[in-house]
């Protein structure tokens, strides 16, 4: 079987590090390349940057802190905000990003995954997905950082993500982001069932045992999360151990 993955995920806004809840009440947290660089060096399997006002605002990613990114983090990281075309992934590959997630950009034009999957390969597309839940199994996806509800439903979003050669599915729910009461492990569950890529669960993480019910209960391949790690509540070696303890197979 497959190790777990643990991904701090770090968003970015004015070159800062920042956190919210729901999405909404933002504060600064600190320098991005810094904080990578310890996520790395107390063994966290890969990492996520999102420019988080990249898409609302009409903005392209930021290349050149991508650039110090690469040069001062030794694991695999995903970029993402604000990438519309082709040359927008290529510029933030050629910088040193090992994967790029698109999201509202997608939404807008599926097409763009088709694309990016025949001309940079599945393994370097992530298709994040900001869903907020209806009532039952039904959820809505949502664009612009969550701002924008649209005609799309999770599941069937998910599964024409990755028929059209997506290569992970970063599912955020809303209704969690930052609440810390446990991810949304029915929703991730069937994801899992439903798709044959991997599916890394983001929001609601607050304890360990959060991460243990997202492998088992939520099929998750990987648990992102961001104030856990940020606000050192939850240190990345302790919490890799209490996985590996519970029978997890994780990376230690």
């Amino acid at each position: 079987m497959l190790s777990k993955r643990i991904i701090p995920c770090l968003d970015i806004k004015n070159g800062q590090t920042v956190k919210g809840v729901k999405f909404l009440e933002i504060q600064e947290v600190g320098d991005p390349v810094e904080l990578g660089a310890l996520y790395a060096e107390q063994g966290a399997d890969e990492l996520v940057f999102l420019d988080i006002t990249a898409s609302h605002e009409g903005r392209k990613t930021f290349v050149d802190l991508v650039k110090r990114i690469a040069r001062n983090v030794n694991i695999p990281f995903t970029v993402g905000g604000g990438i519309s075309e082709l040359r927008d992934a290529d510029a933030l590959l050629n910088a040193g990003a090992d994967k790029i997630s698109i999201n509202s950009s997608a939404v807008r034009n599926p097409q763009l995954i088709s694309d990016m999957a025949r001309n940079f390969g599945s393994q370097f597309v992530v298709c994040a997905i900001d869903a907020k839940q209806l009532q039952g199994d039904e959820w809505v996806v949502t664009v612009n950082g969550g701002r924008i509800p649209t005609d799309k439903r999770l599941f069937s979003w998910a599964k024409e993500a990755e028929d059209r050669g997506a290569g992970e599915i970063l599912f955020t729910s809303m209704d969690h982001d930052g609440v810390k009461q446990g991810f949304a492990n029915h929703a991730l569950a069937k994801l899992s069932d439903e798709l044959n890529i991997p599916i890394i669960a983001s929001g609601g993480a607050g304890s360990m045992e959060h991460f243990n019910d997202v492998f088992t209960l939520g099929k998750a391949d990987a648990g992102l999360a961001a104030s856990i790690f940020h606000f050192k509540e939850i240190p990345i070696p302790e919490l890799k151990r209490f996985l590996s303890q519970k029978g997890i197979p994780i990376r230690l």
